[in-house]
């Protein structure tokens, strides 16, 4: 059944108007698949992307249904049987948000997705284990990540313009031109330094003011509900894992030791992996470890912020290479994979490594590595091997 409640939410939720910019992601999904999972962190823009295909679908109106699954209403509401009501009353696009919020939501959408000619899309947070403990679901479902935006989409935003996405080896080869092309419409530096403090997540389009207020209450709800839900850990803990990301937020990377962390924390290393694992799924922190032939040991070799917003939000003095290093991870986390090098700061597929610095770093430590560079701050315009670091804001 479907409750008249749920019904009218649904209603005034698709009625709402929606912003005009749509995310990168919203060109890349196929909405003609029947079962189909967008994974991101909270606020990333999940809940607008389903509301504006909704609403651009050529769809009735009664014809779609949205469920907040957060919502109160849906306490004890089978899934199954909600979408069983739903289809045979006419329904064709059936939008599930916040998935992770009803308890074995799994087994429901194998049963509706094998059951119903129903599409059915659903959001939940980037911490859900489809792959590994979903099983059928996984080989049903086609799943995409939706990560905070890009500096490009930040600048597309803020000027009302298109710039283009480059991939990595186009960056590489032709950063001068690419920079040239943007200069025109923008101060480069400008924007970078504003998407370094606000620009990460969508909604810090309603209020700047209010924007790191609400940044802290998604940190605090990613832990303190969505972790705690999804991975079952002790409510007790939870400051544990907040205490870490104010760790991060004003100490270099390479001073975070096993020993260090650990006592700070006062949790054992084993445990403490654990909620750093937890947290990396969560979206709150990247774990950097070593690549290329490095020494494996049961540890990270870095640890860094899921994104430069986190560290205003967090700290009053945001550490400066932490905050560039973060940037970097974050633009290209989401496309390539990334190691940390022992002759370098990162290594990106196994191929290119990286020294990351402000406007006076050189290629010294990178000598004679054909496929080294530097990722430069506060500098325009590069050279040679030499690119500015907001360049590579442009990859998606």
């Amino acid at each position: 059944m479907i409750s008249a409640i749920l019904r009218q939410a649904s209603g005034f939720i698709l009625a709402r108007p929606q912003p005009g910019y749509r995310r990168f992601l919203h060109q890349k999904i196929d909405f003609g698949e029947q079962l189909i999972g967008i994974k991101g962190a909270r606020g990333c823009g999940k809940t607008t992307l389903l509301l504006q295909y909704a609403q651009s679908s050529g769809l009735a109106a009664g014809q779609i249904l949205y469920i907040a699954c957060d919502h109160p209403a849906m306490v004890d509401v089978s899934l199954y049987e909600l979408a069983q009501t739903f289809y045979q009353e006419g329904g064709q696009l059936l939008l599930l948000d916040e998935i992770h919020k009803v308890r074995g939501f799994a087994a429901h959408l194998k049963a509706i997705r094998d059951t119903f000619d129903l599409r059915v899309i659903f959001s939940g947070s980037s911490a859900l284990r489809i792959e590994h403990e979903l099983g059928d679901l996984s080989r049903r479902a086609v799943l995409y990540d939706l990560p905070v935006l890009s500096l490009r989409e930040f600048m597309e935003i803020e000027t009302g313009q298109t710039f283009a996405a480059h991939a990595l080896p186009d960056i590489l080869a032709n950063h001068l031109a690419i920079a040239a092309e943007v200069m025109p419409a923008l101060r480069p530096i400008e924007q970078f330094k504003n998407y370094l403090q606000y620009g990460a997540y969508p909604f810090y389009r309603e209020s700047r003011d209010n924007y790191t207020g609400k940044l802290l209450e998604v940190v605090n709800l990613t832990i303190d509900s969505d972790l705690c839900g999804i991975y079952n850990i002790d409510p007790l803990k939870l400051d544990k894992l907040k205490k870490v990301l104010y760790m991060l937020c004003s100490t270099d990377p390479v001073e975070l030791n096993v020993s260090k962390l650990s006592a700070a924390v006062g949790a054992s290393w084993a445990t403490l992996s654990k909620y750093l694992e937890r947290m990396s799924a969560g979206s709150l922190v990247h774990i950097v470890r070593g690549g290329s032939g490095m020494r494996t040991v049961n540890k990270p070799d870095k640890l860094l912020l899921d994104n430069t917003n986190l560290f205003y939000a967090l700290c009053a003095a945001p550490n400066v290479g932490s905050l560039r290093e973060s940037f970097f991870v974050s633009q290209l986390a989401y496309q390539h994979q990334v190691h940390y090098h022992d002759k370098g700061d990162f290594l990106v597929d196994d191929q290119w490594v990286f020294e990351i610095g402000g406007a006076n770093k050189t290629l010294k430590q990178l000598a004679g590595n054909p496929h080294g560079y530097a990722a430069v701050d506060d500098v325009v315009m590069g050279d040679g091997k030499r690119i500015p670091l907001w360049l590579f804001g442009m990859l998606y």
